[in-house]
This record gives structure tokens, sequence and C-alpha cells, in this order.
């Protein structure tokens, strides 16, 4: 994705560059502490992703933003939670509050990738082949690593400590996530949490019994919390 950081303070414009460079599926195109000379190459030149402070003098990001026909999605990053709300009526991808970690700033680039290939697969003519392959895939910070995994290969999720496990038949990948945070990752349709501790694929679903199912070749349990909700997303 093309992407430009709009923000008048140097140290945000340092961290969010190096941020973007170390992400594979990133291209910084320009940075910007000026928020007009941003303007004129937007309103020129087409990108994919824009980081754009809010609280910036004589124009806000949110006034750049109404300036624009078509904006291209934006991440909005600011020091003032209090303007979350209105970030939203302007259809942001996410909002993130400084000081900005990389696991946050990475959780918010991959809702933009999935958005960016739901739009790419909505504006296509022909329907895939059958047997071709569509790049879904998402980049998942493991320690020091990023790890490209796509949801289709993934059987089951569990919660360990402060981590989330990624299983698939051939591999684990630990990652610091929370519950809620992998669930906003994956698609709706495809997943469901049975457990305070788990989340299945249904596209791996093996067996259900009474109390506990088959996802990956791993016996799971199904909580009662969470029991009427997965057997309506199963229909039995």
């Amino acid at each position: 994705m093309r992407c430009v950081v709009i923000d008048d303070e140097p140290f945000a414009l340092d961290l969010i560059k190096d941020y973007i460079q170390r992400t594979p599926f990133l291209e910084l195109v320009q940075l910007y502490s000026n928020p007009f000379k941003a303007l004129d190459f937007l309103n020129k030149e087409k990108v994919d992703l824009i980081f754009l402070d809010i609280n910036m003098p004589e124009l806000s990001g949110i006034q750049l933003i109404k300036t624009l026909h078509i904006p291209p999605m934006v991440i909005f990053t600011t020091a003032y939670p209090e303007f979350a709300a209105e970030s939203y009526e302007y259809s942001a991808v996410d909002y993130l509050i400084k000081p900005i970690k990389y696991e946050r700033f990475l959780k918010a680039v991959n809702k933009a990738s999935g958005t960016l290939c739901s739009a790419s697969l909505q504006t296509r003519q022909q329907a895939p082949k059958p047997g071709e392959k569509t790049d879904n895939s998402m980049f998942i910070k493991s320690g020091t690593q990023l790890v490209k995994i796509s949801p289709d290969e993934i059987t089951y999720i569990e919660a360990a400590g402060n981590y989330m496990c990624f299983h698939t038949r051939e591999r684990k990948v630990m990652a610091l996530f929370t519950m809620n945070e992998v669930l906003d990752l994956l698609p709706d349709d495809e997943f469901v949490r049975i457990h305070k501790s788990y989340i299945i694929s249904l596209k791996h679903l093996e067996s259900v019994d009474r109390h506990d199912v088959v996802a990956g070749g791993k016996l799971i349990p199904i909580g009662v919390t969470y029991r009427e909700h997965f057997l309506a997303k199963t229909k039995r």
C-alpha cells in the first residue's frame, strides 16, 4: 500500500516512517509536516493510505480530509482521544493514540489492508477462476519477525497468557494480541469464539459434540457462555 504521513511533529513523522519501513506490504511515498503541501500532493497523486495527525495549526487533519473529493483510507494519529468519535464520521480505518506502539500500528494497517483487498475484489469485472487463490494474508508480529499468515490456513487460535497462538496444520505462530483484537482481524463469517481461551475456524471444524468440538485435529471445549452463539453460527 502506498502511504503518506502528515504530522507537524518531527518525532511522530520519524516514528511512523520507521514503522512503515518495517512493514513489508507498506510503501512510504511522502512525509509532510506542512498540511497545505500535503493537500497539494494528494490532489495530484493517488495513494492508498494516509497517516494523518488531527491537531495541526492552521489546517487540522479533519479539515484536510473534508477538502478531498475522494479521500484515500485514513488512519488518524493524535495525542487527544477526545477526537476519536468525530474522526470516525470520515470513515477512518483506525485511530491511533500517541505514543503509538508498533503492535497497535500493525493492527491498524492490517485492517486497512483487509479493506483495500475487499474493495479490490468488489471492483473486479470477472469472478476468480476455480482454483485461483486470493491473497488475503496478514502480517503478524511474532517476536522480532513479521510472519505472513492467511486466515484460510488457521485451524484455531488459543489464548496463552498475554499472547495468542495461531495454529495451522504445519506451524504455530505466537503473537502479542488480546482475544478481541484477534476477532477484529479475522473474517466474522469464518471464525467463532467457543471458549474464553479458543477461537476456531469453521472451515476446519471436523466434528461437534455436546460439550466440545474437533478443529485442526484438536479437541476443544465449548464454553457455556459461547454455546448459543456457536450453535447459531453452525445452524445446529
